[in-house]
């Protein structure tokens, strides 16, 4: 593979550590795109059940007696909530329908690479989609200014746990590599 791939398509199975111990796994590009794609897949379906329960819920709080009561402001964020957790969807199902499309291709290791991509903005569409379902509860049940101070403060936990926490560890880990 081309060296524009993701790096750990790219890693040199032979290649040894400190006192010359081989690191990593005797895999092929194929198997080891093979073992990448089944662990995306896992992933996948857990992030995909999330969200498309949420989007299920989502879809439907317009048939409720009281969006009729909400303010204009409310509206327009369950609107833009609703767009962005249809995205959202669109991105974590759309790993599926990349491989099912360049199935028998050999182009598994850039389908991993797509995949991946795809699901990492999945994940930053389902932490906005978050933020503005809780904003719109939140604003229902709580004083607005509380409101924003409350999805604020989720929304940092869960970029350090989604995000900081992950590339913290990658980056900690490259050095024993």
């Amino acid at each position: 593979m081309s060296d524009t791939g993701p790096r750990e398509l790219r890693q040199d199975r032979h290649e040894t550590g400190p006192r010359g111990l081989r690191r990593g796994r005797n895999e092929t590009e194929e198997e080891r795109a093979d073992r990448l794609w089944a662990e995306l897949l896992q992933e996948l379906r857990v992030a995909q059940t999330g969200v498309q329960i949420l989007f299920a819920f989502l879809l439907t709080v317009v048939f409720q007696p009281r969006f009729a009561d909400l303010s204009t402001t409310d509206r327009n964020i369950y609107v833009v909530t609703v767009v962005i957790g249809a995205a959202t969807v669109g991105a974590l199902v759309g790993p599926v329908s990349f491989h099912r499309l360049v199935t028998g291709r050999r182009l598994k290791p850039q389908t991993v690479m797509w995949a991946s991509r795809l699901t990492l903005l999945g994940l930053v569409l389902l932490l906005c989609t978050m933020a503005l379902a809780l904003l719109l509860i939140l604003r229902l049940a709580l004083d607005s200014s509380l409101a924003l101070w409350l999805v604020g403060g989720l929304v940092a936990w869960f970029v350090l746990c989604w995000f900081v926490l992950p590339v913290w560890a990658r980056h900690a880990g490259a050095g024993k590599n």
